[in-house]
């Protein structure tokens, strides 16, 4: 019997034992992790004393450098010796920057980082042996699908569905040739499919060109593809389902937002002022805000920009041999003779230089060398996608095209006097 108690006792012991000694796993819990060393740009800022601000008006990065006790030597340096990758007198006011300084008494800039752009920036490793580069933030892609009614306008119904206003103008910008934005109506539907980029999963960076579109005007449907069919020269245009280009030759007005005809082409004009005698006017005025930006309707040669007596400051540009256009009355040109400009491209502002009585760009049109009234004129279109490259362009755009015919229109119903209605959901 003295034996059982004594197995007994040892086992209660052995049990008691190992309940009071701790477990293997909370000695290990005990050990400090050491963390990660989170960087940015490349560098660890707590090994630094940081200055981060903005290029305000009369900033230069010599000044900048010598006001954090960098060397002149070593500004003139780096000002000569890397202005191909990055030109120091370029540097633009409301840009941001950090200057990474030494922790020391004298706070020495090691390390100059601007950014010119939410995701590049140019780096000035500014220690030892002095060097610059540029790099670029590490960015992701989430892509969204949009589908919407007119219902008001599209730029309100766009931001109805919390679309980046960008995306509202670069849609604008594909079916400028196809659609009027001005004259939509209520019941148009619109699909789209983009991605918005994100810095480091989080910070949002803006949107990317649109992967695909489609448009279903007055009963119409457009579908857009963007396709490169010149793999040289790497000029992106937009194509519908039948392979034809959705560009014009020529955009509609020089003007693409917030504009009005305000005088047309008119070769049997009076005006009150010269007594009503004819005066004809052989342009079409865009009235528009001073400072709107007027862009080229087609792509051509600037052949002249300068001001002269009533015409006031004036581009004119060659598309071709047959036909040329001129841009009236501006505050400022953008361009200069000789400058290859793309059709869409600014060109210069609205204003009122010359005679004028109020703001707004006169548009001219000349066709064999004669003026005439480019909104009776029958304009070509851009080529289509040639026979030899359709085969390749159809299989490209039918996993796209379906996906925009899988997206469903959900749109908020109209809330009318004592009726409540749910959402409406509808299939193209």
């Amino acid at each position: 019997m003295r034996k059982y108690w004594s197995a007994a006792l040892a086992l209660v012991v052995f049990i008691s034992c190992n309940e009071d000694k701790p477990e293997q796993k909370e000695e290990i819990a005990q050990i400090p992790i050491e963390e990660p060393v989170v960087k940015r740009f490349g560098f660890d800022f707590d090994e630094y004393k940081i200055v981060q601000d903005t290029v305000r008006n009369g900033d230069s990065f010599g000044q900048l450098m010598l006001k954090n006790n960098v060397d002149y030597d070593k500004v003139i340096t780096i000002s000569e010796k890397y202005k191909d990758t990055f030109d120091v007198r370029k540097i633009n006011v409301g840009k941001p920057y950090f200057i990474l300084k030494s922790k020391d008494s004298i706070e020495k800039a090691q390390v100059f980082i601007y950014q010119n752009d939410k995701i590049n920036y140019t780096v000035f490793n500014l220690k030892d042996s002095a060097k610059v580069y540029k790099s670029k933030r590490r960015v992701s892609y989430v892509e969204r699908e949009i589908a919407g009614e007119i219902r008001n306008s599209l730029s309100l119904d766009m931001d109805s569905l919390g679309v980046d206003y960008n995306v509202t103008l670069n849609l604008a910008d594909i079916y400028a040739w196809t659609i009027d934005f001005f004259r939509l109506e209520k019941g148009d539907k619109f699909k789209i499919i983009y991605d918005e980029r994100y810095i480091n999963d989080s910070i949002y960076a803006g949107v990317t060109p649109i992967k695909a579109a489609y448009f279903n005007h007055k009963g119409k449907p457009i579908y857009a593809f963007p396709y490169v069919v010149d793999s040289l020269k790497s000029i992106e245009d937009y194509y519908d389902q039948d392979a034809n280009n959705l560009r014009s030759t020529f955009l509609k007005a020089p003007i693409k937002f917030n504009y009005r005809v305000s005088s047309r082409y008119n070769l049997r004009r009076r005006i009150a002022y010269y007594g009503y005698k004819v005066r004809p006017h052989k342009g079409t005025d865009y009235a528009a805000a001073i400072g709107s930006p007027i862009v080229a309707t087609a792509d051509g040669t600037v052949t002249e920009s300068r001001r002269r007596g009533g015409n006031g400051k004036y581009v004119k540009i060659k598309h071709n041999g047959t036909y040329s256009t001129q841009y009236l009355h501006m505050k400022a040109q953008k361009v200069k003779k000789g400058d290859f400009v793309r059709q869409g491209d600014v060109i210069g502002w609205v204003g009122m230089t010359g005679n004028t009585g109020g703001p707004h760009v006169c548009y001219r049109f000349w066709k064999n060398g004669r003026q005439v009234d480019p909104l009776r004129e029958k304009l070509p279109s851009a080529e289509p996608i040639a026979d030899s490259l359709r085969m390749g362009y159809s299989e490209h755009i039918t996993p796209i095209k379906r996906q925009l015919d899988c997206i469903e229109y959900t749109v908020p119903a109209v809330q009318e006097e004592n009726k409540e209605e749910d959402l409406i959901t509808f299939n193209q």
